[in-house]
Parts: structure tokens; sequence; C-alpha cells
């Protein structure tokens, strides 16, 4: 499970610090993709293997999981992180994200995402308010 939030900076070759946290849950490798809100989703391999086989159980005749593998999938990149910890995120996830310098790495869970700095301030104060409130018709039974 992936927990917390750090903010590394990417340099300019466009690597990216993994959190010493996260580093051995990822050693053995990763895939980087396109995420919503225009963050990047971190799988650890096994994960991204377990989610491509429930993607393989829809349809082809479904166009929406259609056109939302295509993108996952042709944005995404497989790594293994070097013995810094360090990853490459490929210019074409770097633009999707807008990542220049200022990063956020957030664990969520099964997955790490990475945003842009001021993105994930400006989605962060735009949530929270709505997190305070969640009531129970949101997740019943859970707390």
């Amino acid at each position: 499970m992936f927990l917390g939030t750090h903010e590394p900076r990417l340099d300019e070759k466009g690597r990216l610090i993994l959190p010493a946290k996260f580093r051995d849950e990822l050693a053995s490798g990763l895939v980087i993709t396109k995420g919503q809100e225009r963050c990047l989703y971190v799988f650890p391999a096994t994960e991204f293997q377990t989610i491509t086989e429930q993607l393989r159980q829809t349809p082809l005749t479904a166009k929406g999981a259609r056109d939302y593998m295509r993108v996952m999938f042709a944005g995404a990149h497989d790594e293994i992180p070097d013995k810094q910890g360090r990853v490459t995120i490929p210019s074409g996830l770097r633009d999707y994200a807008g990542l220049e310098k200022e990063c956020v790495v957030i664990g969520a869970n099964t997955r790490v995402e990475i945003w842009d700095s001021q993105s994930w301030r400006t989605y962060l104060a735009d949530r929270e308010k709505n997190f305070a409130d969640v009531s129970e018709e949101v997740f019943p039974g859970l707390f």
C-alpha cells in the first residue's frame, strides 16, 4: 500500500527520484501511464498486470473501454528504477501531466501518482471541502 505525500524534483534529464518508502515495492519494475485529472499513475509491474487482466475481460464492442485502453496502454512506459531510485519520465508523459521541475508524488493505495506541484495544490484545495463533507451515502457502512 502506498501512502503519503512527497515533493521530489525532476532533473534536467526528466528523471524523478522515487520516495524511499516506495522503492522496495517498485524495485522489481513499474509502469508509468496517463492518469485521470492530468496526473501520472505509477503501478508496480505486478499490479499493472492485474489491471491488464481485468481490462481483458471487457468486451471489444465497448467503445468507452476501447478508448480508455488505447490511451492508457499507448502512453504506458515500463521501467526498473536505477540504484538511486530514479525513473525517467518520457517527454510525452511529462507533457500530459504538465511536469516541469516541481512535482508532488502521492501514495494512492495500490498506485503512486505524480502531479505537477501547482496542479496538485489546486486539485487538493478544490476537493478537501468535499472530503470533509462526505456523507454516508458515498461510502455506505464504511464510517
